[in-house]
């Protein structure tokens, strides 16, 4: 009979071996991160707060562009393989009782938060680029709320 000794430290090895091989490539296959997933959801809320309402609602140009930018930075974030498989008008309900530039103020305040998600979010190599852009456009919406802020206090 043959002891079975000599395979025990070949076995941890492969053991070994293979969990860490796991680990390394585990860190570094882009999934549902949870800062991912909250921005997500940020951005389908603040786009809420900027869409039209109904469709005689006159939409600025300000706001049009703010609601691309969301769209744009949705597109990088699902291009990055974090799709979360949710519609865009997946958000909780919205007061449709506020005005116009409370609407602007809480799609500001949720961008905020989706671009705060974002930037601290685990730096995945294989998708940096794409979470840049869509901060990138995250802070464009921003701006083009900042703007509708600004022409709505002259309506």
């Amino acid at each position: 009979m043959r002891s079975i000794k000599p395979l025990i430290p070949a076995s941890l090895f492969v053991f070994a071996a293979s969990f860490c091989a796991g680990t390394a490539s585990a860190q570094q296959v882009p999934g549902p991160h949870p800062a991912y997933l909250h921005a997500l959801s940020d951005l389908r809320y603040a786009r809420a707060y900027l869409d039209r309402w109904t469709p005689d609602e006159h939409q600025d140009p300000w706001e049009h562009a703010a609601v691309d930018q969301i769209d744009q930075a949705i597109a990088e974030i699902k291009h990055a393989s974090i799709d979360d498989g949710k519609n865009l008008n997946d958000h909780p309900p919205i007061d449709t009782h506020l005005g116009v530039n409370d609407r602007f103020r809480d799609a500001e305040k949720l961008l905020g938060k989706a671009h705060h998600d974002l930037d601290k979010a685990e730096d995945v190599p294989q998708s940096r680029e794409l979470r840049n852009q869509a901060l990138q456009h995250i802070d464009m919406a921003w701006h083009s709320t900042q703007n509708a802020i600004n022409h709505g206090a002259m309506r």
